[in-house]
C-alpha cells in the first residue's frame, strides 16, 4: 500500500511538472527585440528591389531587430521555384514574402490554396485601388498587398497632334471609335501613325476588355471568347486601326519602344510604367502629355480607365515570422507616404495606395510632360479601373487571342478566329 501511495505521489509530481512546463511554454512570450530575418524574392534591381530596400530602411527605424534579406529572383525563375517547391511539398527553401505578377496570383492561389496567408486583419487594404485588391481575393479573403500601379494612360505627342490641327482635349474621355477617327486625321495631315503595338501580342485587346469590365473567362471560370461580344468589337476595332494605318504593328518590344521614342507614332497607350521609357529621350521634353484611355462605345459600364501589368506582395504560409512579415508590409507598402515619396522620383514606381497621392513627389509638376502633374492624375485613374478575374488559364487565353488577332489581320473572319481560340483554350483546360 505504501509503495502504491509513493508511486502515485511521484506520478502526480511528474505530471504536475509536465503540465506546468507545457503551460509555461504556451504562455511564454517571444522577445519582441529578438533578431528576425525576413527573406523576400523579387526582381528588377532598379524598381522592385530598390523599393523593398527603401521599405526596409523605414521599417528599421522602429524595428531595428528585423533584417530584410532581398534575393534577386527573375520572375520566370521565381514562378518556377515556387511551383517546384509547392508541388513537392518542400517549402523550407521558400522565402517569407514573394512578389507576384498580378495576372498569375489567381492561378497560384487556386493551384496551391494553402501556400499563402490571408492578410485580412493584418494589413489595411481599404486605401488601395480596389481593382488591384481584387486580384488577390479568393473565397472572400485577400492574399496580396498591392504594389505598383499599372493604370493605363494615353501618352500624346502634343507637337504632332497639333500639327494635325488637333488639341490634347480632343483625346480625353473619348471612345475607341473616336480615337480611330482622330487617328485617321493625324495620319492624313502628318503621315504619322497614331499608335503601335507588337503584332502578335494582344495587349491593346486586354486594355479594351478591362475598361469594359469583362475578360476572357466568365464568372464560373469557363472560357468566354467565341461568344464575347465585347471581345468581338475590340478585335474588330483593332483590326480596323491597323487596316487604316492608324496603328502600326512592330516585331518585338524593342521595336515598340523605338517607334515611340523616334517619333514614328504620335501616341502610346499602355501602363503608366511606360513613363520611364518615354522620358528617356530628353530632347522630347515638353512634347508629351497624358490623358485617360479610350472606352468601348455602346458597351454598358465601359469607362475611360484600364490596367496593364503590375505586381503585388504575398506572405508565404511556410514563413516562421509571418506576423512580422504582415506588420512590415502594413507599415510600409500599406502605410508609408514617405516610402512612395522616396521611390517615385528614382524608380517611377507609382502607387495604387491612395494616400500616396498626397505625398510631395506626386504633386510636383513634371517638366518632361509640360509641367503636368501626371502622377496625381495616374493615381486618380487607378481609382476607376474595373475589376476583372484573370483566372487560372489567363496566359493561355491571352496567347490564344494573340494568335487569333494575327489570323484576323491576315483575313480570317472574327467569328472563325475566336471560335478556334476558344477551342484551343478549352483543350488546354481539359474540357
Amino acid at each position: 500500500m505504501k509503495k502504491t501511495i509513493v508511486f502515485g505521489m511521484a506520478a502526480f509530481l511528474v505530471c504536475s511538472s509536465t503540465i506546468f512546463a507545457w503551460g509555461s511554454k504556451k504562455t511564454a512570450k517571444a522577445d519582441p527585440n529578438a533578431p528576425v530575418t525576413l527573406t523576400v524574392w523579387c526582381w528588377d534591381p532598379n524598381f522592385n528591389i530598390y523599393a523593398m530596400n527603401e521599405a526596409a530602411k523605414i521599417y528599421n527605424r522602429t524595428k531595428p531587430n528585423v533584417k530584410i534579406n532581398v534575393v534577386e529572383t527573375p520572375w520566370a525563375d521565381l514562378q518556377q521555384k515556387l511551383i517546384t517547391s509547392l508541388s513537392a511539398k518542400k517549402t523550407d527553401s521558400l522565402p517569407d514574402i514573394i512578389l507576384c505578377q498580378d495576372n498569375a496570383i489567381q492561378k497560384n492561389m487556386m493551384n496551391y490554396p494553402k501556400a499563402f496567408l490571408p492578410v485580412n486583419g493584418k494589413v489595411d487594404l481599404s486605401k488601395f485601388a480596389q481593382f488591384k485588391v481584387g486580384y488577390g481575393e479568393m473565397n472572400k479573403k485577400n492574399y496580396s498587398v498591392p504594389f505598383d500601379n499599372g493604370a493605363t494612360c494615353t501618352f500624346l505627342r502634343k507637337d504632332i497632334i497639333e500639327k494635325a490641327g488637333l488639341k490634347v482635349e480632343d483625346f480625353n474621355d473619348i471612345t475607341w471609335d473616336r480615337f480611330l477617327e482622330l487617328g485617321k486625321i493625324v495620319k492624313a495631315k502628318t503621315g504619322t501613325a497614331l499608335i503601335s503595338y507588337v503584332g502578335n501580342e494582344p495587349d491593346l485587346i486586354m486594355i479594351m476588355l478591362q475598361s469594359a469590365g469583362t475578360w476572357l473567362f466568365d464568372q464560373q471560370g469557363n472560357p468566354y471568347i467565341a461568344d464575347n461580344d465585347v471581345l468581338k468589337k475590340a478585335v474588330s476595332t483593332y483590326a480596323e486601326m491597323i487596316k487604316a494605318g492608324v496603328c502600326l504593328t512592330v516585331t518585338d518590344w524593342n521595336a515598340y519602344i523605338a517607334s515611340i521614342n523616334n517619333g514614328t507614332v504620335a501616341s502610346a497607350i499602355n501602363g503608366c510604367w511606360l513613363v520611364g521609357s518615354i522620358s528617356a529621350v530628353k530632347e522630347q521634353a515638353g512634347d508629351w502629355t497624358i490623358v485617360n484611355t479610350p472606352r468601348m462605345g455602346n458597351v454598358k459600364n465601359a469607362v475611360n480607365y484600364s490596367n496593364q501589368g503590375g505586381s503585388s506582395w504575398m506572405v508565404m504560409a511556410n514563413s516562421k515570422n509571418a506576423d512580422t512579415a504582415m506588420d512590415f508590409l502594413n507599415r510600409t507598402f500599406a502605410g508609408s507616404k514617405e516610402l512612395y515619396n522616396t521611390i517615385l522620383p528614382s524608380s517611377g514606381a507609382i502607387a495604387t495606395w491612395g494616400p500616396a497621392a498626397d505625398a510631395d513627389a506626386y504633386n510636383q509638376p513634371v517638366a518632361f510632360f509640360g509641367n503636368q502633374k501626371i502622377y496625381t492624375a495616374i493615381v486618380e485613374y487607378s481609382k476607376h479601373i474595373p475589376q476583372v478575374k484573370y483566372g487560372v488559364f489567363n496566359y493561355e487565353a491571352r496567347d490564344a487571342v494573340g494568335v487569333a488577332m494575327t489570323k484576323i489581320i491576315a483575313g480570317t473572319s472574327v467569328d472563325a478566329a475566336l471560335k478556334e481560340a476558344q477551342k484551343n483554350v478549352e483543350f488546354q483546360m481539359g474540357y
